[in-house]
């Protein structure tokens, strides 16, 4: 590690050229963000952070909040050493990680983020100079510079997570975390112990929730969003993990699922919580089941940047299975709705409507509160807009708007 006092000194021209490009930084265009945070979570050790959305989201805050404290101090002071970002983006993320059972191993995001930033940084470099001697000093320093801010910086957050780690080890939450996490994964443990280490029972019947925050932040409403959850389930009690600083797990024992619109009504007054709800199962294998759909509801709403509140599994699994690779669901999208994709929602509903009514247009009036004819004419527009008539590919076209009912917004 280089010491303050060995640190290299730029020249007037070379601080100039080191304010201008950090400058530029600070302006990143979005598509290069984009990249950074995309190369952050693609490495295999990194699946189980990029396969759940809040410690996914953590990650990409951090990868931010580090270009810009980068960047800011080199606009401030142009090639001096930057001192460890220790803000609250990367601390929090280090809560998380703890709590969710990883260690160290997952910062190398920093790391790979790193990698990317120094290819964008160096087309900012050329793009500042053609002179040799400048430019070997501007490379030269910031190599360095980036190279020991993210050392730091990792190291800073390493820290983080060991106090964070030791504290975690002293209280009842740990112990209860760790049993959580043996039921899901299925290891070997009795009954009875796991029911008295979580003051839960696991016999009967269970309904999972998780519920996070959707401005990815530390929010009071998630306690309030859980009780609200309860209270649409008429459970008595529920078991509640906290699962990072803006996501909890829960189970009810309950074997039906909280009432969808009072929840919802409910959580009007929360709109910083959100709710995926899986499907009730019986005994252990119900209890690990239900928080499974649950996740896989929450990933859904999150790869799909959903503006729904709450979700269910059962409301969700088709788009759930349809929208698993991205890029293959977006074609599929394009090619069975066509123009369609882009038309009113009330178009779209009727024909959604219309073909969960199999095709009975009174009855698809009456769902839809409508007069039959403006049923009618929304089918004969939507036959003009998609590139099949709708006769010959309902199915298809039900399940693409299926997608997009739940996507909310067009990518």
């Amino acid at each position: 590690m280089v010491q303050s006092a060995e640190w290299p000194r730029l020249s007037a021209a070379g601080r100039r050229l080191f304010q201008r490009g950090a400058e530029t930084v600070l302006n990143l265009r979005p598509d290069w963000l984009e990249e950074l945070h995309v190369a952050s979570l693609s490495s295999q050790r990194m699946r189980p952070v990029a396969e759940d959305p809040v410690l996914a989201a953590a990650t990409r805050r951090a990868n931010l909040a580090n270009l810009l404290h980068w960047a800011a101090a080199n606009v401030s002071h142009p090639g001096k050493r930057v001192p460890a970002n220790t803000s609250p983006e990367l601390l929090e993320s280090a809560r998380d990680l703890v709590r969710r059972g990883l260690d160290e191993t997952a910062l190398e995001a920093y790391r790979t983020a790193q990698s990317v930033a120094w290819r964008r940084w160096m087309d900012i470099c050329f793009d500042l100079t053609d002179d040799p001697a400048r430019l070997r000093e501007l490379l030269d320093v910031s190599a360095l510079s980036i190279g020991t801010f993210i050392d730091d910086t990792v190291a800073a957050v390493s820290e983080q997570m060991r106090v964070e780690r030791a504290e975690l080890t002293r209280g009842a939450h740990a112990e209860r975390r760790a049993v959580v996490t043996l039921l899901l994964e299925g290891a070997p443990i009795s009954r009875a112990r796991a029911e008295v280490q979580l003051g839960y029972g696991l016999t009967g019947r269970h309904t999972a929730a998780i519920i996070w925050s959707g401005s990815g932040t530390a929010s009071d409403q998630l306690e309030a969003a859980a009780e609200a959850v309860m209270r649409a389930a008429d459970a008595a009690h529920r078991l509640t993990v906290v699962a990072s600083a803006a996501a909890l797990w829960v189970w009810l024992p309950v074997g039906t699922a909280p009432r969808h619109r009072q929840l919802t009504a409910e959580l009007a007054a929360y709109p910083d919580a959100r709710v995926a709800i899986g499907r009730p199962g019986a005994d252990v294998d119900g209890f690990r089941s239900s928080h499974l759909d649950a996740a896989t509801t929450q990933r859904m709403l999150t790869r799909l940047t959903s503006p729904q509140q709450v979700a269910r599994y059962p409301d969700v699994q088709l788009a759930a299975l349809l929208t698993s690779q991205p890029a293959q669901a977006d074609e599929f999208l394009a090619d069975t709705l066509g123009e369609l994709r882009t038309a009113d929602a009330d178009t779209r509903e009727t024909v959604l409507t219309y073909v969960r009514e199999l095709g009975n247009t009174t009855r698809t009036a009456e769902r839809l509160y409508t007069h039959r004819n403006t049923v009618l004419r929304r089918l004969a527009r939507a036959d003009e807009l998609l590139p099949q008539p709708l006769a010959d590919n309902a199915i298809s076209v039900a399940a693409a708007l299926e997608v997009l009912r739940w996507r909310g917004t067009e990518p």
